[in-house]
């Protein structure tokens, strides 16, 4: 068994882990990440809608601060990666068209216009004629929608490769190899073991696994973070140039009560998703859920059915019990977490990067991540978000 030490230990290679072990090494601190395989997880299949504005729920306006915070980064941060690194992000910030295909759908798009608005958020209502004159490819039947401008986007796997890129340029170091276990010494955090059997040291432990983050072994049972999986599946698609320009911005419904989203990017893919499931750990990709998908997008944009199938996928989200991240120290000393992200995992990226940091650096998280705190899961008391 081999000993190594680092001021910062992060478990978990997904972009909140890399972000995090950027944004540590960044300030100075020895840092090492431990995954088996660095830039997967669940940024492989997300989207990368960075949509504070039509992700509005009701209940969820703190989030929704965090998420501002977030999106308002995104810029600086996607040229800052970029010039880093010289790899392109695909940060477009073409919006998003949110529409109704029916009634009822309208009604609940109105409702979310009058809180969007309530909440001092940008988006404006337009006729389904209007948005059909921004999208030609909507279906007919469209009876309204919302534009929201300040909704972007991002492409999730060149963001992983450029924060992969950045971690190395940083000096982070890579344990290629599955955590089993954390290490505590006199009642403080002092690194995990691994399935190799090696034992990493370190100061400070920042637990980041995404959906599998409540499962290290040996993490007090009154800090273990409460994160479920939550299975989405995605298609891509491939539009040809003959088809091109196809949809010029992110566009998004409930249809039947499900979401469906549809986003382009500038490189010909088409994304489509995403399924929403509480199935634990299966992550099959389904006949039903392809069905649903591609049946749902049809009913927005007809002409999807030209358009070649290239890729299908199943990923699991990290799901907490109010669908906010668990950000920052907790009660055990020396073990952070950065996990919890649910749906706005790469929206959150900025903002968690800087929160971390910060949190290693002085023990405190900044005011804008302290209602994120993990101890507001003290007693399993949830609290509204």
């Amino acid at each position: 068994m081999s000993s190594r030490t680092s001021d910062v230990l992060v478990v978990g290679g997904g972009i909140i882990g890399l972000v995090t072990a950027w944004r540590a090494a960044q300030r100075g601190l020895a840092t090492a990440v431990v995954d088996p395989e660095p830039g997967g997880g669940a940024a492989q299949v997300a989207a990368g809608m960075l949509a504070a504005v039509t992700e509005l729920h009701y209940g969820e306006q703190t989030l929704l601060g965090l998420n501002l915070a977030s999106a308002g980064r995104y810029p600086g941060f996607a040229a800052e990666l970029t010039d880093l690194t010289g790899l392109d992000l695909g940060y477009r910030r073409c919006g998003t068209l949110a529409v109704a295909l029916d009634a009822d759908d309208r009604a609940h798009l109105r409702e979310l216009h009058a809180l969007q608005r309530q909440s001092g958020l940008d988006s404006e209502w337009l006729s389904g004629r209007e948005c059909r004159r921004l999208e030609p490819m909507l279906a007919p039947g469209v009876r309204g929608g919302l534009r929201v401008d300040g909704d972007h986007q991002v492409d999730p796997r060149r963001l992983t490769r450029a924060l992969l890129a950045a971690c190395e340029r940083a000096g982070v170091v890579f344990h290629h190899t599955w955590a089993e276990g954390l290490r505590v010494v006199r009642d403080r955090a002092a690194g995990v073991t691994t399935a190799d059997g090696d034992d990493l040291g370190a100061d400070q432990v920042v637990l980041a696994g995404g959906s599998l983050s409540g499962r290290l072994k040996g993490v007090p049972e009154d800090v273990l973070p409460p994160v479920r999986p939550v299975k989405g599946q995605v298609l891509r698609l491939t539009v040809p140039p003959r088809y091109a320009p196809f949809l010029s911005r992110t566009v998004r419904a409930v249809v039947r009560g499900s979401h469906v989203y549809l986003v382009p990017r500038e490189n010909g893919e088409l994304v489509i998703g995403a399924t929403s499931e509480e199935l634990g750990w299966d992550t099959t990709v389904t006949a039903g859920g392809v069905y649903e998908l591609l049946r749902d997008a049809h009913e927005l944009v007809p002409g999807i059915t030209e358009l070649p199938l290239t890729e299908t996928r199943a990923g699991l989200r990290p799901g907490s019990p109010d669908n906010a991240p668990l950000l920052g120290p907790t009660d055990l000393p020396g073990l952070l977490l950065a996990t919890g992200h649910y749906r706005n995992g790469v929206l959150l990226t900025p903002v968690t990067g800087d929160a971390l940091a910060h949190a290693l650096t002085t023990g405190e998280l900044p005011e804008v991540a302290r209602p994120f705190t993990p101890r507001r899961f003290l007693n399993r008391v949830e609290q509204p978000v």
